[in-house]
């Protein structure tokens, strides 16, 4: 499957929703969500995550040739990179932070089982520019995992996250959270912190529902189950992304995420058509998916803001 070019208006989507939306609040809206953001550019000789277990080090470290190239397949979830995937209409990213092991420098990298290429700095600047151009888009970063980060080292990278995108920082006491208040107070980050709440600036954790299943019909299950519970007032992501475990990839060698991913697309997709955001119980919010631009999910995520008029 090629990559789908989706419409070219999708960069600026939030700012050509119809007026009639512009005073729903964005956690009522559905916002296209990109699942392990970073992961386009993991770094496949890079260290294992002090995470993992003891008996997949071992295993790493002893059949390094043939682990790699199956982590690299079953950890990638992103095919382009941060800049394409706000082009395409991605407004809510999913970045896992840690520091190396051994790292004497203060650098802190994203991770998806390995680390990646990129550093969080250099990334998160390129994203500030890209909404310099681009006024009227509202991001939500959800900052989580930290791994290998002492007191520190978190207060430090909060620093530069202030300094990083200082007035567009949207504070957590905000109570209008509507696309006209937003751009009335210039704000256009809404930035989850894990586990820092006690700066104005930081956004609690954002609840993700992981299936954590391998299949299409198992997934939407699932999801379907969670919205019978009701939805948070607040902010909340559908996670639109398959999960095997370890056994699957060893007796699926020719498979990769990708593979799976696409062999369950078009059901996802049905499904995916008869949602709706909204306050009520089953509606959804921010709805997070993998492969983002080989798979149409911004278009029709972006689309289910019609049936609110």
């Amino acid at each position: 499957m090629d990559q789908i070019r989706e419409d070219d208006n999708q960069e600026n989507w939030m700012s050509l929703l119809p007026e009639k939306l512009w005073d729903i609040p964005l956690t009522n809206l559905a916002i296209p969500g990109s699942h392990d953001a970073m992961s386009y550019c993991l770094d496949i000789n890079s260290p294992l995550l002090r995470s993992e277990s003891d008996t997949f080090r071992l295993l790493d470290g002893v059949f390094y040739c043939f682990t790699r190239p199956f982590i690299y397949r079953w950890a990638t979830t992103q095919v382009i990179n941060i800049v394409e995937q706000l082009q395409a209409g991605i407004r809510y990213f999913d970045l896992r932070i840690a520091r190396k092991q051994y790292d004497t420098s203060s650098e802190l990298y994203f991770t998806h089982i390995i680390y990646t290429h990129a550093t969080v700095i250099e990334t998160l600047e390129t994203v500030n520019s890209w909404l310099e151009s681009h006024p009227k888009e509202i991001v939500i970063l959800a900052c989580r995992n930290f791994e290998g980060m002492s007191d520190e080292l978190h207060e430090g990278f909060i620093y530069a996250l202030k300094n990083i995108f200082r007035s567009k920082l949207c504070p957590m006491n905000e109570t209008l959270l509507t696309l006209r208040s937003l751009w009335a107070s210039g704000f256009q980050v809404v930035l989850s912190y894990e586990d820092r709440t006690h700066h104005k600036e930081l956004w609690p954790a954002i609840p993700y529902i992981w299936a954590n299943k391998p299949n299409a019909e198992e997934l939407i299950q699932y999801i379907e189950c969670q919205q019978q519970l009701g939805r948070p007032k607040s902010f909340f992501v559908a996670g639109l992304n398959l999960t095997t475990d370890r056994c699957f990839i060893a007796s699926n060698p020719q498979e990769s995420l990708k593979t799976l991913t696409k062999k369950n697309w078009n059901r996802v997709q049905e499904w995916l058509k008869e949602q709706k955001p909204g306050a009520e119980p089953p509606c959804l919010n921010i709805i997070a998916g993998d492969f983002i631009g080989l798979l149409p999910i911004c278009s029709l995520v972006i689309s289910l803001n019609k049936k609110l008029l």
